[in-house]
């Protein structure tokens, strides 16, 4: 599918990063564990982490390097709720059901900000989101989630700010209202990847990278998972591949679009001009149907992100491609210089519900839709309690329904991407 590479592309977070990216060896022999953890981004290093933590054997495989595709590359947002919002929950779970699995984003909400302080590691770690609405039509999209997430959720932190109060938070023409929540935060994702793998091996627990699976297979006592030099014997098997799933798993691959995605970092802006922006370091994502979101950097930097193509493909020169929509949020930005511009792939779930279930011992994480910084720790959790004999959680994500793509390989992206075309023109109009 995507060619993978032994190196970490040239993002903000990656240039960036204090001092040289760690190394971890390749696998080259044979190794017994308790639980195989395939895929080193958020979701797999939640996972092994908690399972290292309980005493469990735990061997973690990447294919490339740690959090070298969407979780070392995404916009830093660690927002509450999931890519498809409540109702389809609501729909599917009932509503008791329901607000059982917003316990556990509030659950993640708290732990990310709690977790690099006892593991000893940062994550420039900010508080503050903010969701906006730029179509007057839209505004009541707000008015209902903070109603709903009080009155069904129990959740009562979110405030509407609207009117002469908008630009004391965004310095910007095109918004009409926010709904702020005080725990949504944002954050260096390459740093809180990079920080859960150093914990995982303080905990016991092993990390190979450039040790691509080429494929496994369930024995009588457990899985044997092959890659080109080595090869590991579990008691149970985790896959969190998420959008390189791929060839590994059919089945689960042809439950996830890949839907490419990219942003921009600003060189760095004068102080006073980077405050004045967000006067609060909330970070912003609106809700258009493909949303333009931003943030600023430690270093006065504006990352912003506002494009997906679900063809797959990103743009040959992503600031050019970015650079209209950043300047249609901050005018006072036009012609900034662009010191930084990439762009991944995501892996979008047909509902944009989280696939995270079990079969056997074989259990998955995938389908978060753009949405992943606190979801993967919400659904590792999930996984992990369940590993650990507590299947409440993981039961809760099973009763979700996750269909494959119409159209089959071949036809899945074009459909999806004349579908969201309409949407978009709809967001226009």
């Amino acid at each position: 599918m995507f060619k993978q590479s032994a190196q970490h592309i040239a993002t903000y977070y990656a240039v960036t990063f204090p001092g040289a990216l760690p190394l971890r060896p390749t696998l080259q022999s044979t190794l017994s564990c308790d639980v195989l953890v395939i895929g080193a981004g958020f979701s797999g290093l939640h996972s092994a982490l908690r399972l290292a933590l309980a005493g469990k054997r735990v061997v973690l495989l990447e294919a490339s390097r740690i959090a070298w595709a969407a979780s070392g590359r995404n916009g830093g947002q660690a927002l509450l709720g999931w890519s498809c919002d409540m109702p389809p929950f609501e729909r599917q779970l009932g509503v008791e059901r329901t607000r059982q699995l917003w316990g556990s984003m509030r659950w993640a909400a708290e732990e990310m900000r709690d977790l690099p302080q006892r593991h000893g590691f940062d994550i420039d770690y900010r508080l503050g989101s903010l969701w906006t609405a730029v179509q007057a039509r839209r505004v009541a999209m707000l008015h209902e989630a903070r109603d709903e997430a009080r009155n069904k959720w129990g959740y009562d932190a979110l405030r509407l700010i609207e009117g002469d109060e908008l630009p004391e938070w965004i310095a910007s023409p095109r918004y009409r209202a926010a709904l702020y929540d005080p725990n949504g935060a944002h954050l260096n994702p390459l740093k809180l990847a990079q920080g859960l793998a150093a914990a995982i091996e303080r905990a016991g627990g092993q990390i190979f990278e450039q040790s691509q699976v080429l494929g496994y297979r369930e024995t009588a006592d457990g899985f044997v998972a092959r890659t080109e030099r080595g090869e590991v014997h579990s008691d149970v098997l985790v896959l969190a591949c998420n959008a390189y799933i791929d060839g590994l798993d059919r089945q689960l691959a042809n439950r996830l679009l890949p839907v490419g995605s990219y942003q921009v970092a600003t060189a760095p802006l004068p102080p006073d001009l980077a405050q004045s922006l967000l006067p609060h370091n909330s970070c912003v994502i609106d809700n258009q149907f493909v949303p333009d979101y931003f943030r600023l950097l430690p270093d006065h930097r504006l990352l912003f992100g506002g494009g997906c193509t679900y063809l797959g493909g990103i743009p040959k020169d992503v600031a050019s491609a970015t650079r209209p929509y950043l300047e249609r949020v901050f005018p006072q930005l036009r012609g900034v210089d662009i010191d930084y511009a990439w762009g991944g792939h995501i892996d979008v779930s047909m509902k944009r519900t989280p696939d995270i279930g079990r079969h056997g011992q074989r259990y998955w994480l995938q389908g978060f839709s753009g949405h992943g910084v606190l979801p993967t720790l919400a659904g590792a959790r999930a996984v992990s309690d369940a590993i650990l004999g507590d299947e409440h959680l993981l039961a809760l994500y099973q009763s979700l329904s996750n269909p494959r793509f119409p159209g089959g390989s071949l036809l899945a992206a074009p459909l999806e991407a004349v579908g969201k075309a309409w949407y978009r023109l709809r967001d226009v109009i």
